[in-house]
């Protein structure tokens, strides 16, 4: 890595952490700083979410005292179907050819940065048209955990949609469960990127650390902005990525 290439991933994981702390939608930052820093797009891909990965942890054990008042049966369904969901993504992108990837990037950047801007509006549509006691719910869950397997960006967007349309209504739990979810279908995913060896593994390591201490700080700020003032900013972000890369192809 040059020392610009170190600047800019230094920055985009510090404020990655920070807006993943505040809002999510931390994708839109690291995956288009390693592919301007010459990192393959499914590389960047694989090392971004690597990049994000413990973050989705610690904010699952933040709200750990309202997951264990959830039905211990169907976390373990959810959990499980994450982990098959992570792991058949991830598949998916290791069979993508990095031709048919850079032509699906910037589709999958506006879909996320729509879902991201839109996100109440797919909960309510998920609520009225999702059957929760059905299988539409379950393979609703599956596809979901399988896009964030594949592409990580606007994933807890889509959980909470569903989640709503599961019928839950607690915040708290549906961000813990959501973490919880997210962690699972990334240690999933980022475990079969690290056999197949396309983690870039200095750029992962260095945007780890700097995410952490983003997120430290973004918990803290997040107290003091207008949360629609941060929303706004990460639309704008994504909407702006995904043009560069409808650039590119």
């Amino acid at each position: 890595m040059t020392l610009p290439d170190i600047i800019l991933l230094t920055l985009a994981g510090f404020f990655a952490g920070g807006v993943n702390a505040i809002a999510g939608g931390g994708s839109f930052l690291t995956f288009p700083a390693l592919v301007f820093t010459g990192v393959p797009t499914i590389a960047a891909n694989a090392t971004s979410a690597v990049a994000v990965f413990p973050g989705y942890l610690s904010g699952a054990l933040g709200f750990f005292r309202e997951l264990r008042e959830l039905p211990a049966r169907q976390t373990m369904l959810l959990m499980a179907m994450s982990a098959l969901g992570g792991f058949l993504g991830s598949l998916l992108l290791l069979v993508s050819s990095p031709e048919v990837f850079a032509v699906v990037i910037p589709w999958l950047l506006g879909f996320a940065t729509l879902l991201f801007a839109y996100g109440k509006r797919v909960a309510e549509w998920a609520q009225r048209h999702v059957d929760a006691q059905g299988w539409q719910a379950n393979a609703a869950n599956l596809i979901v955990c399988i896009y964030g397997g594949y592409f990580n960006g606007g994933l807890g967007i889509v959980l909470l949609a569903l989640m709503s349309a599961l019928g839950m209504r607690d915040l708290n739990q549906m961000n813990g469960l959501k973490n919880g979810m997210s962690f699972v279908v990334s240690a999933a995913s980022v475990a079969t990127f690290a056999l197949a060896g396309i983690v870039y593994w200095p750029e992962a390591a260095l945007m780890m650390v700097t995410a952490t201490i983003g997120g430290y700080v973004g918990a803290r700020v997040s107290r003091r902005l207008p949360p629609q003032m941060i929303r706004a900013a990460i639309v704008i972000v994504g909407a702006v990525m995904t043009l560069v890369f409808f650039l590119r192809v």
